[in-house]
């Protein structure tokens, strides 16, 4: 069994996603699919998986030519996908999920369904409770969910879009493990990164792509310095982080106490100067989301107060935090930054601190073009937010952010995002710092933790675990105390 992808092409309107792409890939091959954000990835895996169709081009399985117009066309051929967010109904249980989208009579067998899951996820070295909610799950336990059903539904191909994206470092193990299971069980397996540490480890060839183009491709392994070159064209080097003098206290955390769901924390104290950036650590659901969105007014703690810049803030509005000079930039770009079906020059209109009943479009335009310049944002003013990659839905969630900030809080600011994304996100960020702004940003990426924040505060159970400046701290160290564990 071979897959083979010929001369596909596929244009968003002026943008050239997918501009000629040709690849081969033998059966039992771990492939690795590499490109910064934008490069056509996403999109080329959303033709094989039959969400997009392509203009021109062929997919060809095992000498058949597809014909794929929708993911039931490519499910029923052998290509699952499993997405950077796994596709599931959080309010239904496991098993609900299980059996969503199966081939059929209208009845559905679900005591039958049942023993399927069991002995599939078995198969595969997973565990479900088929009536737990999958709202309750970890973003790690959602794929395994949708790596059990697209094996049952007789996967042969499986893509795997950013899959270590939200994960830990143990579902991080397990997952690759299970990947290597498969491709030597004699499937083919598509592994879509932008993490070059993660090619190198687990994939036996590579492909990368360039603006919509096939500009590499090579059997494992490649030197680092080739696949960044060929990623973005030249060698990139991150910028190190200039330390810069601390201003007077900002912010204040006094016995704070905060409760969303099952996450309860309480007595939380800390103090946060001016230009300081702290890092927030912890496993999911550790409390860490849940401080950002106290801080940012869209929920109110239980006890103890929120003090910025002298004033009480724990009870004030969302809207009240935003004229007190807090900005929040969540982890679902899409999902709650943005708004879907409206351009980039709306949003910046949106977000803009004018209050004129009329809006001068043509003018609006030209700022958006401005602005679309100074973040190097991939995409026109009349550009709808969905249709820009996730590093470019970041740049735009910058673009947003107002002039006058005193707090930010980030989630995961760097999730999905390239080596050379990922360095101007933060590169903009630390401007922001240099002019007093204080930052706290969670983040699940070791490394970006050590390298940007002062301080790192972990969370575990609920509690402030430890605090830690980054110069009595190291990786090692950081995954121990995450885990509830000192370091012995």
């Amino acid at each position: 069994m071979a897959l083979e992808i010929r001369d596909i092409h596929k244009r968003f309107g002026s943008v050239r996603a997918s501009d000629g792409v040709s690849m081969t890939i033998e059966t039992g091959s771990l492939h690795g699919i590499l490109g910064e954000n934008g490069a056509g990835k996403s999109t080329l895996m959303k033709i094989l998986s039959g969400f997009y169709e392509a203009d021109s081009g062929e997919v060809v399985l095992d000498g058949e030519v597809l014909d794929l117009r929708s993911p039931a066309d490519a499910i029923e051929a052998g290509i699952g996908m499993l997405h950077q967010d796994p596709l599931v109904f959080l309010p239904f249980s496991v098993l609900d999920n299980f059996i969503l989208g199966s081939p059929g009579a209208i009845g559905l067998d679900r005591p039958s369904a049942r023993a399927d899951l069991e002995r599939v996820s078995t198969d595969l070295g997973f565990s479900f409770d088929p009536d737990r909610i999958v709202g309750e799950m970890t973003v790690g336990e959602r794929q395994q969910l949708s790596i059990t059903r697209l094996m049952w539904l007789g996967a042969k191909v499986l893509i795997f879009d950013e899959p270590t994206t939200g994960i830990s470092a143990t579902q991080q193990i397990q997952l690759f493990a299970t990947l290597r299971k498969l491709a030597s069980e004699g499937l083919i397996v598509l592994f879509v990164s932008h993490k070059l540490e993660e090619v190198a480890e687990l994939c036996d060839s590579v492909t990368v792509i360039r603006q919509g183009k096939v500009v590499f491709g090579a059997r494992m392994p490649v030197p680092a310095e080739t696949l960044v070159t060929e990623m973005f064209g030249n060698v990139f080097v991150a910028q190190d982080r200039e330390d810069v003098p601390l201003g007077d206290q900002l912010l204040r955390f006094d016995a704070l106490s905060f409760t969303e769901g099952s996450t309860v924390v309480q007595g939380f104290g800390l103090e946060v100067a001016a230009g300081e950036v702290i890092g927030l650590a912890g496993l999911e659901g550790s409390g860490q989301r849940t401080l950002l969105r106290v801080c940012s007014g869209l929920l109110q703690p239980s006890g103890g107060a929120v003090i910025l810049d002298g004033v009480d803030v724990s009870r004030a509005s969302y809207r009240g935090h935003l004229d007190a000079g807090v900005h929040y930039l969540p982890a679902g770009r899409l999902e709650e930054g943005l708004v879907e079906g409206i351009s980039i020059t709306e949003h910046l209109v949106l977000s803009s601190e004018s209050r004129r009943f009329f809006v001068d479009w043509g003018a609006a335009n030209d700022a958006a073009s401005i602005e679309i310049d100074e973040y190097s944002i991939k995409g026109q003013p009349g550009s709808p937010a969905e249709a820009l990659s996730g590093g470019n839905q970041q740049r735009l969630l910058l673009a947003m952010i107002p002039t006058d900030v005193r707090l930010l809080l980030l989630e995961h600011p760097t999730r999905g995002l390239d080596v050379e994304s990922a360095d101007f996100v933060w590169t903009r960020l630390l401007d922001r710092r240099e002019q007093g702004t204080a930052i706290l940003f969670a983040s699940a990426d070791l490394d970006e933790l050590l390298r940007y924040s002062d301080r790192i505060v972990v969370f575990f159970g609920g509690k402030v675990f430890a605090v830690r400046t980054v110069d009595e701290t190291d990786p090692q160290e950081l995954g121990y105390l995450i885990g509830g564990k000192e370091r012995v």
